[in-house]
């Protein structure tokens, strides 16, 4: 076998082949700080209704538990800026949700990654992980040199901005691994300025404020105390993201499934209002909107008007 080098720049090589914006390499092992700080954050409360943040902790804070005799986490991005963003005066979605689902467009190619290192480099044990399953993407794409997790708690890079999802293969393979960066916020607070609804502070995220945590996540009623606070976001929010000055870098993406339908971008507000169930499941399939599913948006509507 190719010494570890090697094998991790041809690695590399295929990721940025697949589509992907950068890729880093991390060591599997025990998150120990990380543990301690979402242990403090889950005993805050912060999670809100987002239950499934408790479980599985040992998975979540040691990708040892996730695949057995893991070695290596490998980091990738994937762009998603869009070249054309909605009008101005209409309800606002986040721009991870103009097209399909990414949960699916990564898993494909994280596959392709996989199916590549094992024909290449033997029988080995490993898996992929989007954003569904208790792994720490964030905390390991920092890990992996990929960015730091911001003020705003979002991963930032200094080559792409924060508009990028994280996935993850982790393998019983060990390869080299890349150094984390520093945090470049500097002094810098937009983000925590620039949230309607006051839920960050400093490097740190209460979701039970957060428009996205509200829109999408919360079950039942939007609290009161939210009313005139939501500036027309009815799924998601893009706000800490979109005064990020390191955000002035990004590029529009290169994926064709996550262009947004020429219907959706065109929709006013008065086309949102009078949605119904048959048109919903119709424009929204195999989109982010079917975790929302069509009672979810409707109560979203109700509450800014």
């Amino acid at each position: 076998m190719k010494n570890k080098s090697k094998i991790s720049a041809l690695i590399k090589n295929k990721a940025k082949e697949l589509g992907f914006s950068a890729v880093g390499i991390s060591k599997a092992d025990y998150l120990e700080k990380e543990s301690k700080q979402l242990k403090e954050w889950l005993d805050k409360g912060f999670h809100g209704e987002m239950q499934y943040m408790e479980n599985h902790f040992e998975k979540r804070t040691d990708p040892r538990k996730l695949v057995e005799g893991a070695k290596s986490v490998i980091s990738v991005l994937y762009n998603y800026y869009p070249k054309k963003q909605q009008k101005e005066d209409t309800f606002k979605i986040s721009k991870y949700a103009y097209g399909r689902d990414y949960h699916f467009v990564l898993k494909e190619k994280l596959f392709e990654l996989l199916e590549f290192i094992k024909t290449e480099f033997g029988d080995l044990s490993g898996r992929a992980f989007v954003d569904s399953a208790p792994v720490m993407d964030k905390v390991w794409a920092a890990k992996s040199g990929l960015g730091w997790i911001g003020k705003n708690t979002n991963l930032i890079s200094k080559e792409f901005g924060s508009f990028q999802f994280i996935g993850e293969l982790i393998l019983d393979l060990e390869l080299e691994y890349d150094q984390s960066i520093k945090d470049y916020c500097g002094n810098c607070a937009k983000c925590i300025d620039a949230c309607p609804t006051n839920a960050l502070s400093s490097y740190e995220l209460d979701a039970r404020r957060c428009i996205s945590y509200l829109t999408i996540e919360k079950k039942g009623d939007i609290p009161n105390e939210f009313k005139g606070k939501l500036n027309n976001w009815i799924f998601g929010c893009d706000i800490c993201q979109d005064v990020c000055p390191w955000n002035s870098k990004s590029k529009p993406h290169y994926e064709p499934q996550f262009n947004s339908l020429k219907e959706l971008q065109n929709l006013r507000k008065e086309d949102w209002q009078s949605i119904d169930k048959v048109s919903y499941k119709k424009l929204f399939k195999s989109t982010p909107f079917e975790r929302n599913k069509f009672e979810g948006l409707k109560r979203n509507i109700d509450f800014l008007e």
